[in-house]
């Protein structure tokens, strides 16, 4: 059975180890979204260090998720004190509980606020794509199917809510709050 995997990426106006109050509330909030999601129905799992060290992404020992990766335009620092993205590789169930974590409650809310963490890069923030059950989805794969995004649109291989498709590669309407249907 097919699992859906998802990566984000973006680039925030300050440095992770910048100590302003902005920076923190970025850090804050996205650690409460975490919490909240991981209890989500339909979400399976998402890629953590598996030394446990949150602080640093370059360095750290991803497990099964591989080595960390960034999109060709990430043009700024890559160590603990000048990194300053945020990325996240998940696997979900499905389109509808992965469409239903993003765009309610807490997540929602900071969805509302990205502009005042993220730069507008003119990049695509997100892909989606299907993974065998049995696979675990790399930082390099994300990286791949958002860099493919950009070039090419959406594909059954790289993929958004907005243009949607099933793992066999047939288009669907993702609808927040009720799932997937056939594309019209």
């Amino acid at each position: 059975m097919s699992q859906l995997a998802l990566y984000t990426f973006g680039v925030l106006r300050s440095p992770l180890a910048d100590a302003t109050p902005l920076t923190r509330e970025f850090y804050e909030t996205g650690a409460a979204v975490y919490r909240k999601i991981s209890r989500h129905p339909g979400y399976l799992a998402h890629a953590e260090p598996a030394d446990g060290d949150q602080g640093e992404l370059f360095g750290a020992d991803w497990g099964v998720w591989g080595d960390f990766a960034v999109p060709a335009w990430y043009d700024k620092g890559r160590t603990a004190k000048t990194t300053a993205l945020a990325a996240t590789l998940s696997l979900w169930a499905d389109l509808g509980p992965a469409s239903d974590a993003v765009y309610s409650g807490l997540h929602r809310e900071a969805l509302n606020r990205r502009y005042d963490w993220f730069e507008r890069t003119g990049h695509p923030n997100y892909v989606f794509w299907w993974v065998p059950g049995d696979v675990t989805p790399t930082w390099q794969d994300g990286v791949s199917r958002l860099e493919h995004l950009r070039d090419h649109g959406p594909a059954p291989q790289a993929f958004t809510f907005h243009q949607a498709f099933t793992p066999d590669g047939t288009p669907i309407t993702v609808s927040r709050g009720r799932g997937a249907s056939p594309a019209r």
